[in-house]
């Protein structure tokens, strides 16, 4: 299961119903946090969300509506004594781009990693001890106005155990549960492997995230299939197309929702919108003629995506 969490879903500054973006995905007791706006603490508090066992910062770019609630979350985790390495990723440039949130922070007796993940992306794994799912991170390149990305996360799904398969090969039962965690046992002398006791791949989850950009290629191909999308959705009607391009390149509703049929995905929330969109629900039936399964994103709203039978 990966349980999904709106935490902000403002663009460029907070306002009294709204924080500025960030989003929290759980998974097996291990959790991501995409983007960091000002406020996310806060806004994360108010919901009962704790984020000081984050073991990843995802970041899609570099403005501040995006990062400025590092400092204070590198703070806090500090305070509460955290031992556990924290990796922050971030397109390229990441380096250079937290010098300055990493000397806010001050000292940190916990380990920050920096990385950006190549284009294949990283079996989390092979990160953080601990992930017991075949769960993977990686980024895809996204059009704004400096150097951005978003994120697709995926978990995948072994084939079903089939015991008379094991028995066959003279598995002991007390072994059956090492082959289907997808590792090896040895039985006489001999190597059986996950594949000789599994059915075929069941189909797993696959969840992404934009950050801001425009509508781009890239973004679709990402977006194909995913069980659920989070999309920027700055503007609500194509007469503020104009404003998308104008400040750093975004989508209006209507865009987003294009995405999401062209891409076939299960259900599409909306986010991050402008300051001038007061009620967001006014503007959903602009993406809902285009994707009917489109829902407005509000902070605090949650789903949880399960396997199918």
């Amino acid at each position: 299961m990966i349980d999904i969490t709106l935490i902000g879903t403002s663009a460029l500054m907070p306002i009294p119903q709204r924080a500025l973006t960030a989003v929290l995905l759980t998974c097996g007791g291990h959790s991501i946090l995409f983007d960091c706006g000002e406020g996310t603490q806060t806004a994360a508090r108010k919901e009962g969300i704790s984020l000081m066992r984050t073991d990843i910062i995802a970041l899609t770019h570099y403005h501040g509506d995006h990062i400025f609630g590092l400092p204070g979350l590198l703070q806090t985790m500090t305070n509460t004594e955290r031992e556990e390495p924290l990796y922050i990723i971030g397109p390229a440039g990441l380096e250079e781009a937290m010098k300055p949130i990493l000397k806010l922070a001050y000292f940190t007796p916990y380990e920050i990693n920096l990385l950006e993940i190549p284009a294949e992306g990283v079996r989390l794994a092979e990160l953080i001890p601990g992930w017991a799912y075949e769960a993977k991170l990686s980024a895809f390149k996204t059009e704004h106005r400096v150097s951005s990305q978003g994120y697709v996360f995926t978990l995948s799904r072994a084939g079903k155990f089939q015991p008379e398969k094991a028995k066959a090969l003279g598995v002991p039962i007390n072994q059956w549960g090492v082959l289907q965690k997808g590792q090896c046992v040895e039985v006489d002398g001999k190597i059986i492997l996950p594949e000789q006791v599994l059915g075929e791949p069941r189909k797993g989850l696959k969840f992404v995230f934009t950050g801001d950009t425009a509508m781009c290629e890239t973004l679709t191909e990402a977006a194909e299939g995913a069980d659920l999308l989070i999309s920027e959705a700055t503007y609500g009607v194509l007469e503020q197309a104009p404003h998308a391009v104008e400040h750093g390149r975004h989508m209006i509703f209507s865009q987003a929702a294009e995405v999401a049929k062209a891409a076939g995905v299960k259900e599409l929330w909306l986010t991050h919108y402008s300051q001038m969109i007061v009620d967001p629900q006014e503007y959903l039936p602009n993406a809902t003629a285009i994707f009917p399964n489109t829902i407005c994103g509000r902070d605090g709203m949650s789903t949880t995506l399960k396997f199918e039978e």
